[in-house]
C-alpha cells in the first residue's frame, strides 16, 4: 500500500474530535496504509487523525515484544480498534516516558492509568473487549487520545520532563516509554 505523511504537532486537524466510523467499506486500504506508515517509522501505534483522516480508528501492536524505539515494551497484541471506549479499572496512575510520531525526537513523562479496559470493534465488526495494564494500557490511551485531539504534552504535569531524547538521556535510552 502506501506510507503516508504523519502530521506534526501544530497541525490544526490533530486537535479536533474524530468522527465515529459508520462505513467500514474504505477501511481496508486505510488500515493497510496505517500499518505501512507505522512500520516504516518504527511506531507501536498510529491513530487515523495522525495521517489526516478524521475517523475514530487506531492501530497498535508489538507482537513479538520488540521495537527499536521501545526495547522494554513487552508484547502488545496487533490490534485494529474502531470506535474505542476506554474505562479505567482503578485509580492507579503511573508516569512513563512517551514519544509520538507527531512529535518526532521528543519525549515526555506522562501520567496514565495503569489498568484499563478498552472496547470497540475490529474491521469485521467483531467486538473487542480487553483488559490491559502497563505499556499495553499506555499505548492504547496514547493512541485513543489522538481521537479526542489530545497530544501527550497536554497530559503532562511537569514540562521540565519534556524535551528532545538526546538532551533528556544523553547516555542512555529511557527504560519506561
Amino acid at each position: 500500500m502506501a506510507i503516508r505523511p504523519i502530521l506534526r504537532m501544530g497541525a490544526a486537524s490533530l486537535f479536533g474530535r474524530a468522527e465515529v466510523v459508520k462505513d467500514f467499506s474504505a477501511l481496508p486500504a486505510l488500515i493497510a496504509d496505517m500499518r505501512d506508515t507505522m512500520q516504516a517509522t518504527q511506531g507501536v501505534g498510529l491513530a487515523a487523525p495522525q495521517i489526516g483522516v478524521n475517523l475514530r480508528l487506531v492501530i497498535f501492536g508489538v507482537p513479538d515484544g520488540k521495537n527499536p524505539r521501545y526495547p522494554d515494551a513487552g508484547t502488545v497484541p496487533e490490534t485494529v480498534l474502531i470506535n474505542p471506549v476506554i474505562t479505567a479499572q482503578d485509580e492507579v496512575i503511573a508516569a512513563g516516558w512517551e514519544g509520538c510520531l507527531s512529535l518526532p525526537g521528543l519525549l515526555g513523562l506522562v501520567p496514565r492509568f495503569q489498568n484499563i479496559r478498552y472496547q470497540g470493534v475490529d474491521l469485521q465488526g467483531n467486538v473487542i473487549d480487553r483488559l490491559a495494564s502497563g505499556f499495553h494500557a499506555r499505548v492504547v490511551q496514547h493512541e485513543c487520545d489522538h481521537l479526542d485531539g489530545i497530544l501527550y504534552p497536554m497530559r503532562m504535569k511537569d514540562l521540565s520532563r519534556f524535551g528532545f531524547k538526546e538532551e533528556l538521556f544523553p547516555t542512555q535510552q529511557p527504560s519506561a516509554e
